[in-house]
């Protein structure tokens, strides 16, 4: 092999044992005897577990979110929506190794490059999104972060889920996400806070005599 080509047998052999065990329960003995390689190798290009570790997550999380945000480019936020929802299902059925290595734990010292990086990074997109929506329809602005995040976390857990099962088809799955997404947006109430934090100090102040009388 030449070293380009050794390197990316090492770096699919690895990804394989990563996805299969987990970070911390690799180990360069295993990666390199499944690659029929002597440990050196391993170091000579990578310097390790960690840095091998490292370029297999920065691959997949490329690829997941270069095949995202092109989703992006689309001219209604239903679109949007369906293309993105599909996409990341997409990646789970054709990258399920490098999915798994994704939403494992990674090292303490590796804090970029990570699933928990995709999912800000496609929150982020889609907040752009919710807030110019939510300022024509008379929402607050302010609350499309969360928002944000509740959508795409709610796509990420059902794509974890999916992983495992594989029941019903990508395109069902995809198209139950957009349901259950684009409805609830199109039907979203405002929420008053200061009538939520007033009920609340009321039950705070309720709540001693409640507890007298039982």
């Amino acid at each position: 092999m030449t070293a380009q080509e050794r390197r990316e047998q090492l770096l699919g052999v690895a990804r394989s044992v990563f996805a299969e065990r987990g970070y911390q329960a690799t180990s360069v003995e295993e990666i390199a005897e499944r690659a029929g390689v002597s440990k050196p190798v391993i170091y000579q290009h990578f310097g390790g577990k960690e840095g091998i570790y490292a370029v297999v997550v920065d691959r997949e999380v490329r690829q997941l979110t270069d095949s995202i945000k092109r989703c992006f480019d689309a001219v209604h936020p239903r679109l949007v929506a369906v293309g993105a929802a599909d996409a990341f299902l997409t990646y789970i059925e054709e990258h399920e190794e490098g999915f798994r290595v994704l939403v494992r734990d990674a090292p303490t010292p590796i804090t970029q490059g990570s699933f928990a990086t995709v999912i800000a990074d496609v929150a982020a997109r889609c907040e752009e999104l919710l807030v110019a929506e939510f300022g024509d329809r008379g929402f607050d602005a302010a609350t499309a972060p969360m928002y944000a995040r509740m959508l795409v976390g709610a796509v990420a857990l059902v794509g974890e889920w999916w992983l495992d099962e594989r029941e019903p088809a990508r395109e069902v799955v995809a198209a139950h996400l957009v349901n259950l997404m684009w409805n609830g947006l199109a039907h979203l109430q405002p929420v008053d806070a200061r009538a939520v934090k007033k009920a609340r100090k009321k039950r705070e102040t309720l709540a001693p005599d409640a507890g007298a009388t039982s």
